[in-house]
């Protein structure tokens, strides 16, 4: 498994069964080789404008991603998987659309802090 990839591992249903789903593994985590991964799903109502991501029947990386239809890269549906949890790879996305997403991930994550991110980084060392 790598970043990028889209895999099967299952996932928590409205219901609260689960069931086998597919899921982008955005980064892998240390120190165990857990991954951080978002959901996808094929209801495209879903996605939130600059947030998410639609991968359309017509773009060129929707034939790696090993899916069937169009379908929504949901950025705020976030779970940590450790790497016997996922059931194997059906595909991947283009690295620039993944490159893309951990962007708007982060860019999301830092938005609005009260203090810069060195000066928390450096009061945490004394």
């Amino acid at each position: 498994m790598k970043d990028g990839d889209v895999i099967l591992t299952p996932l928590p249903q409205a219901g609260g069964a689960t069931k086998n789903r597919p899921a982008l593994l955005l980064r892998e985590l240390p120190p165990f080789g857990d991954y951080l991964a978002c959901g996808i799903s094929t209801q495209l109502h879903q996605a939130v404008p600059e947030f998410d991501d639609i991968i359309a029947k017509g773009d060129a990386d929707f034939a790696d991603s090993g899916l069937l239809s169009s379908f929504v890269i949901r950025l705020g549906f976030l779970a940590v998987l450790p790497s016997q949890r996922i059931v194997g790879a059906i595909g991947r996305i283009a690295p620039d659309r993944h490159a893309r997403l951990l962007r708007t991930l982060s860019n999301h994550l830092v938005a609005n802090l009260k203090e810069p991110a060195n000066q928390a980084i450096d009061s945490d060392k004394k």
